[in-house]
Parts: C-alpha cells; structure tokens; sequence
C-alpha cells in the first residue's frame, strides 16, 4: 500500500485490541483470536482468553466451520478454469445417481439449487460422518429439493457436501488431499486441517443464563466436510484473507476471485445487505461492500471478511459455540481500521509509453445523440463512459484489448461484450461498435455507419 507503514498507528492498534476485548467478555467466550490485513500484509493482530497471563497465538487451531465452503468453491472454481466442468452443468453429468441430479454446480454453489438446508435427523454437525456412509444419506430421499431450483438463495449444507463430492469424482481422490495439494501447500498453509492438530483450542459452550460452560464434541463429519470439517489457526487465515482479495495465479485467478463475489441471485431484500456469490458471502456493513464467509460448528465461530475499496481483511475466531460474533468483530475491525486510517490514493502518473492510434481514440462520442467518452488508461484497457450529466441514465465499461484488435468488456452494462474500432478502406476510423451499438464522433454522425441511416436534412429547428 503506497506510502503506507507495515504496522499500524499506536491510536489504531489500542482500538482494535480494545474492540477485540470488548467482545470476548461482553460475548462471554473463553478465546478470541483476531487479525487486520492491509494491502495483504498481516499489520494487526490480538488474542484475549478467560485464562490470566495466557492468550492463544496465532499458531493455535480453532475450527472455522463455513469458511471451509470458500475453500471448496475454489476447487471447484479451478475444475472450472481448467475446463473440466461447467457452471451450467448439472450435477448428474459428472456425479451422477444423486439426489440432486438436475441441481447445475452454480446452483450448488449459490446455494440456489433448492435443497434442503440440512440433512436428515441426527443433528450432522454434533454426530460422527459414519451415520452417514453414503450422498443419498445426507439429503431426504422423499423431499431433497424445497424449492424450485435457480429462484432463490436458500443455504444448504448438503449442496456442499456434494460439491466436494463432485472433486472427489473429477480429481479421482479424496477432497481434502486435493485442497492440500492444490491450495494449502501452494499458499503456505500448512496449519489447516481436516482434523485437529495440536496446539488446538478445545470447543465449548457457554450457558445463556449463567457463567458456567461444557465441552463440545470434535466429531469428524464424513462425508459433510465440505460444509465446515476444517480447522485453521489466525496465521493461515492471514494467508487465506490475502488470497481472497488478491488472488494468485498458483490457485486461482484474480478475475475468477471476482466473479465469485458477485452475487449469483437476487438478494432477498431491495437495499439488500446480505447476498451470496460463488462460495463467497457478500455483506454491506457501515456503508462498505465486504466479502468473504462466516462459520460455526458446535464449540465455534469464525468470520473473515475483506473490503477491496479500503485494501482491508480482518478475522476473528472464537472458542464457543455462539456468543462473541467473530463475523462481526472481523467487520468492525476493517471499520475501526479505516476510520482511523483510511486509505491512501495511488498517486497520479502518466502512461509509461503513448500508443498514437489508441490516443487518437480517445474524447468525445456519441451513442446516437448521447454524449459518451472514451478515455485511454493503463494497459491498453479503454473506458467508455456515457456523460450522465448532460442525459439520464448511461451504460459504460472498462475493456481490455485481445489479440485480435477487439476489445472485452470488463464491468457494468458492457461486461463480456465486445468493442471493435470500425474503419474505411482507407484505414481511417469509421465509428465504434460496442455490442453493436454504433459510436460516432457526431451526435448521428452523417457516414452512414448508423443503422437506419440519418436524416439527410440534419440538425434543424421545428
């Protein structure tokens, strides 16, 4: 982060330490452990524990519950990039004979298929994997599906158990080694793990009426692992944080990253504040887009959320099986983190060389009688953008340049769709087709490039 020091201000770091206590004893949790990101580096971190002298390090395990299904998605997000599968595939083309043949794998993934949130009876995150050996176990065989799929977001713990199924299948070997494989080794997280590994905190409840608690099972969940089986410590979180707002061309692109965190169905609400993307949970907090995923399982709670506006992460995890809200804490830390220093803009610099054509793209167009201009930046990308101030409304994208001379949508209206600069025999620029739309440097301009031709009369009043 430009001109911006590796640790954090004193004033800072004495309210994040003091919004981190606030929540392990007003939460009533025997442990917390929480950490801020900036620019990708680990610049704060905190523990608090009910035990005098003795806080846990960043080396202690907890386990992290739902976070597990961002793990998953990107699995199968690199099936994907590797062409292995499609999002649009159902499930049946490469898992077959389950109860969710028709579900497709984006569905799965938005946890819009229309399954049923849990499995059937016995309570599966409180019970051993071996009650239930096979997929048809973990969904009911009369009713899996309690809503049509692809209308809404309605959560699902088994959709995720067949996801990591659907690796399995596709790898040709357990999910878990591929995640080990493919993700933690390549990212350095060598602390995150199926099972419990010592040093680990051990889970508890804590009673709602009084100050008394008792332990919680570690069950193995089987087949359910998928759905929140890891265990992971604040350093690999640190590292799974930057990851999710960077990326990295070892496990899984940046512009595959983004595409996660777009929602994948309409939210519930019209000034939505939740939503859910491709694995990613997305949530409006204090006027901040961040994203990322919450998680518990009896004996634990975690969050991880990044804000990619402020280059902020934060995550917390907590020891009990509910009170404390590391979710919310990880959200406050990002706020408190850039109240108090916020983030810095890149300074301005000049293009590292001037390409004469594309300069001569650029200013004024018009879509019709719409003023729009165009703009050169970095890298060859054009941004198209309509003067909303002069009409109402407007449409406009960033594109990147391909190979062929065309140009790619990279956002908003335009995102996927091409943009070709048009020219005369001559070699002399005609107009601009962006999706077909016809772009002039006159509003109508007279060389007959617009469809349905102008009036030859031109411009007069009535």
């Amino acid at each position: 982060m430009t001109d911006l020091p590796d640790e954090l201000l004193p004033t800072t770091r004495r309210a994040l330490l003091h919004r981190l206590a606030v929540a392990q004893s007003a939460g009533r949790t025997p442990s917390m452990v929480a950490g801020v990101l900036r620019g990708g580096r680990l610049v704060w971190s905190g523990a608090r524990s009910m035990v005098d002298g003795h806080a846990p390090t960043l080396d202690v395990q907890y386990r992290i519950g739902s976070l597990t299904k961002t793990f998953v998605a990107v699995l199968v997000l690199r099936l994907r990039d590797e062409g292995l599968l499609d999002l649009a595939d159902p499930l049946s083309r490469h898992l077959p004979g389950t109860p969710a043949d028709d579900a497709t794998v984006a569905q799965l993934l938005s946890h819009s298929s229309g399954l049923a949130a849990e499995t059937p009876a016995p309570w599966w995150e409180r019970t051993e994997g071996s009650l239930r050996p096979g997929l048809d176990d973990i969904l009911e065989a009369e009713r899996p599906l309690k809503h049509p799929a692809g209308r809404l977001h309605h959560y699902s713990n088994p959709g995720y158990a067949l996801l990591g199924a659907l690796v399995e299948k596709v790898r040709g070997e357990p999910w878990g080694e591929v995640l080990r494989r493919e993700v933690l080794a390549p990212l350095g997280m060598d602390r995150t793990t199926l099972l419990p590994e010592q040093p680990h905190a051990g889970g508890f409840a804590v009673h709602p009426w009084a100050d008394v608690m008792r332990s919680e099972p570690l069950t193995d969940t089987g087949l359910m692992g998928p759905a929140g089986q890891l265990w992971s410590t604040g350093a690999d979180l640190a590292r799974w944080a930057a990851f999710l707002g960077a990326g990295d061309d070892k496990v899984l692109s940046a512009d595959t990253l983004a595409e996660m965190g777009r929602p994948a169905v309409a939210p519930d609400d019209a000034g939505w504040t939740t939503a859910y993307g491709l694995g990613l949970q997305l949530r409006r907090h204090e006027g901040r887009l961040l994203y990322g995923h919450t998680g518990s399982m009896p004996g634990f709670t975690a969050g991880l959320w990044v804000s990619e506006a402020d280059g902020l992460a934060a995550f917390g995890l907590a020891n009990a099986t509910s009170g404390g809200s590391p979710a919310q804490l990880a959200a406050e830390l990002i706020a408190l983190t850039a109240e108090h220093e916020p983030r810095l803009p890149e300074p301005w610099r000049p293009l590292p060389e001037v390409d004469e054509e594309l300069l001569a793209l650029t200013g004024p167009w018009y879509w019709g009688a719409a003023p729009t201009v165009l703009r050169l930046r970095p890298g060859r990308v054009l941004e198209l953008t309509q003067l909303t101030s002069l009409v109402g409304g407007g449409r406009g994208s960033r594109f990147r340049p391909e190979p062929d001379g065309t140009w790619t949508g990279l956002d908003n209206y335009y995102a996927g769709e091409t943009l070709r600069v048009v020219r005369h025999p001559d070699g002399s620029v005609s107009h601009l087709d962006v999706a077909s739309f016809v772009h002039t440097r006159e509003p109508y301009g007279p060389d007959g490039a617009v469809p349905g031709g102008v009036d030859p009369e031109g411009w007069r009043a009535w």
